[in-house]
């Protein structure tokens, strides 16, 4: 991170050494642009939040949820931060990192062409694109 936000800094280092295995697995494969050339960043903050993962050149955030995010209230209002500041967000269970790395990385691999557009809201995994200018509040 650049910048002089030294507690964000400091908060988004704290992150980043307790990620859990899905997470750590996960970065094996986005780190040094392994991913189709893409650079990943872990713990991006984005207003009061921190990206698990984030591809700056296509804005797109990259979550991994435990069962612990199904149906929160909090992960919405953090979705609606990110979109409002320009960043899509893909979220994936922590699980499918685990037991299907292989989709989860076709599916990131098509927010990041385009090929994921609009809002998408499933099961196993929730796009939310960023809002375009019409759409800003």
């Amino acid at each position: 991170m650049r910048g002089g936000n030294e507690p964000k800094v400091t908060r988004a280092r704290e992150l980043r050494r307790v990620e859990n295995d899905a997470e750590d697995r996960l970065w094996h494969e986005l780190r040094g642009r392994r991913l189709n050339g893409h650079k990943f960043v872990r713990q991006l903050p984005i207003g009061p939040f921190f990206a698990d993962f984030a591809c700056r050149e296509a804005n797109l955030v990259v979550e991994v949820d435990g069962s612990q995010h199904a149906g929160r209230s909090r992960d919405r209002y953090r979705d609606e931060t990110m979109n409002g500041n320009g960043w899509s967000v893909l979220r994936v269970w922590h699980a499918d990192v685990l037991n299907s790395r292989a989709s989860v990385l076709d599916t990131i691999i098509a927010a990041l062409d385009g090929r994921l557009d609009r809002k998408m809201i499933g099961v196993d995994v929730r796009f939310l694109p960023a809002a375009t200018s019409g759409e800003r509040r």
